[in-house]
C-alpha cells in the first residue's frame, strides 16, 4: 500500500520558543485545539496524549524533540473508523524568519486511500489557523467548528 504526505505551511508573529510552548503545553492546546489538552514530558521515547473532557483522543509517542526547532511524534487516528490504518507520523519544523517563524506541518505515512488523508486535510488547516490566530491576537477560532475532520470523516 501507497503511503501519502501532507504539508501544510504558514507563518506566525511569534518566536520559536512561544510557538513551541504552544505546541507542547496543555494549557495552550486546550484554546486553540478546540478543547483537546496535551500532555507529555516530550523527550524521544516518551508517550504523550491529547484528551477532551477527561477522555483520550490522541495517543503516541515522541519520536524526537529539539526544541524550539523540531518535534516530531506519531500519531494514533482520532476517528474511530480510521483506527484500522495504524500509526502516521507529525512533524513541526519551527524556522525563525525575523519577527515571525516558519512552521511547516508535514503529516506523513498515511495510507492511500485512507480517511486519515482526508480528515487531516480538513483538520490540520483549522487547527493552525487556530493556533496562529491565538499567538498573534490572544484569542483563538470559534468553539463551534467540527474538530479532527469530523465533517470530512461524516462526509465519507
Amino acid at each position: 500500500m501507497s503511503k501519502l504526505e501532507y504539508v501544510y505551511v504558514t507563518y506566525i508573529e511569534a518566536t520559536p520558543e512561544k510557538l513551541w510552548q504552544a505546541l507542547t503545553d496543555g494549557d495552550f492546546t486546550e484554546r486553540y485545539w478546540y478543547g483537546h489538552r496535551v500532555s507529555s514530558d516530550w523527550k524521544a521515547g516518551s508517550a504523550y496524549r491529547f484528551a477532551k473532557d477527561g477522555a483520550s483522543t490522541i495517543e503516541g509517542n515522541v519520536i524526537s524533540a529539539d526544541p524550539p526547532r523540531r518535534l516530531i511524534y506519531s500519531w494514533k487516528p482520532c476517528v474511530a473508523e480510521t483506527r484500522a490504518e495504524g500509526l502516521s507520523k507529525v512533524t513541526f519544523d519551527l524556522e525563525s524568519r525575523g519577527k515571525v517563524v516558519k512552521l511547516t506541518v508535514t503529516y506523513d505515512e498515511l495510507h492511500e486511500g485512507g480517511k486519515t488523508f482526508r480528515a487531516i486535510s480538513g483538520g490540520w488547516p483549522m487547527v493552525i489557523a487556530s493556533l496562529k490566530s491565538f499567538l498573534e491576537t490572544g484569542r483563538e477560532l470559534p468553539p463551534d467548528l467540527p474538530t479532527c475532520g469530523a465533517k470530512e470523516t461524516a462526509d465519507a
